[in-house]
């Protein structure tokens, strides 16, 4: 396994790869690795030649400076963890200054609709954050295959549409997401709760599993009725929205259309930790 800081270093090493024509894969991370990072690492590895995983905790995307302050780091325990995964690993861990030429800020994008739901509507110039940095680290990289669990959904057609936009040649792959023992989503910022947090935090991964049960039985003003209420007997958590957006545009339901594919989407705050979920609900 390698470790580099610069990308001008990676960027040599990487053409020896390309010359063979070999495949490369890469797992964008902000660091503080779970299980389900290592899950997506697994897919990488099993799919090219060489990956990959960069780790940078990316100051552009986040509207809360105190969010980006608490952000956990562990660079020696990532590495640790990336170690016994397997060798045939590379890390880029760089400075803001590196990946983005010393002018660290935001492009602004224009995502359409997709950006003004949800993430996008609560998290201003989040999505913008999002898109430069990891246009930066695509263009550096140069992968074939860059890889991104579905625990962001939003974000996971944002950075096919950033292909679009930026006439990018790989293929985004969306991973299944990884879940602790209780179903609350594997997210870095778990790290951030109470034994007895975590396992209060199991409420958003039930009422999605309850939304889904119910999805073809009660309207959409019943089941966000009924998961807003489920909340409210809740004062522990704050919940920011549950929403109901198609699949494939995120365009907010409001009337079960059948076939229509249709997804639910939870934002709440527990221990002043935000925690985001979906899942599919037929």
């Amino acid at each position: 396994m390698e470790l580099f800081s610069k990308k001008l270093d990676l960027a040599k090493s990487l053409t020896e790869i390309k010359a063979k024509n070999g495949q490369i894969g890469l797992v964008p991370t902000m660091g503080a690795l779970h299980p389900g990072h290592l899950s997506l690492v697994q897919q990488a590895l099993d799919e090219n030649e060489q990956v990959v995983v960069s780790i940078f905790v990316n100051p552009t995307q986040f509207d809360n400076p105190s969010d980006l302050n608490k952000y956990p780091r562990d660079l020696e325990g990532d590495l640790d963890l990336l170690s016994g995964l397997s060798q045939n690993i590379w890390v880029y861990n760089p400075e803001p200054d590196d990946l983005y030429d010393g002018d660290v800020r935001s492009k602004s994008y224009d995502f359409g609709a997709l950006e003004q739901v949800m993430e996008g509507r609560f998290r201003q110039g989040h999505f913008d954050g999002v898109g430069s940095v990891l246009n930066l680290l695509f263009r550096a990289v140069s992968p074939n295959r860059a890889y991104f669990g579905e625990k962001d959904y939003q974000q996971l057609l944002i950075v096919k549409e950033l292909t679009r936009l930026e006439s990018l040649d790989l293929e985004i792959v969306g991973c299944p997401i990884y879940r602790e023992p209780n179903g609350l989503a594997m997210s870095s910022r778990n790290k951030r709760l109470s034994e007895d947090g975590l396992q209060q935090a199991s409420l958003i991964y039930q009422s999605l599993l309850w939304a889904k049960d119910h999805f073809d039985q009660l309207s959409i003003a019943e089941l966000k009725t009924a998961i807003n209420r489920r909340f409210e007997l809740r004062p522990e958590f704050e919940l920011e929205y549950f929403e109901i957006a198609t699949a494939d545009q995120l365009e907010t339901v409001t009337e079960n259309q059948g076939e229509t594919s249709c997804r639910g989407f939870i934002a709440a705050f527990l221990e002043g930790v935000r925690l985001i979920d979906n899942m599919g609900l037929n």
